[in-house]
């Protein structure tokens, strides 16, 4: 399975600001455990950021986005769309299906 986390400010950009280290320590903890693919900011900022994940179901990621700094202190809320992936590009095949 594939999680795309939207990750989308309550609050302005600017009241996120305290929490940033912290939250900067919860993506870089999931990218070292292979959960994270891929993190960045959106473009605008302003907006949020972006996450795609993988190797856990719905539950699970659930969890792992419930306990984002940003979202424990009111700052950000994410939207979690979970795919199947049906046709994988053959450069991404190995890491989305390590046992075929």
């Amino acid at each position: 399975m594939l999680h795309l986390l939207s990750l989308h400010y309550t609050v302005s950009e600017h009241d996120a600001e305290p929490y940033v280290a912290a939250h900067v320590a919860y993506l870089e903890r999931h990218h070292h455990d292979g959960t994270f693919l891929v993190s960045g900011q959106t473009v605008p900022t302003s907006i949020g950021g972006a996450i795609v994940a993988h190797g856990v179901d719905r539950p699970t990621i659930e969890r792992i986005t419930a306990q984002d700094p940003f979202v424990t202190n009111g700052v950000a809320a994410y939207s979690i769309t979970t795919i199947a992936p049906g046709r994988v590009h053959p450069a991404l095949a190995d890491l989305l299906n390590p046992g075929a």
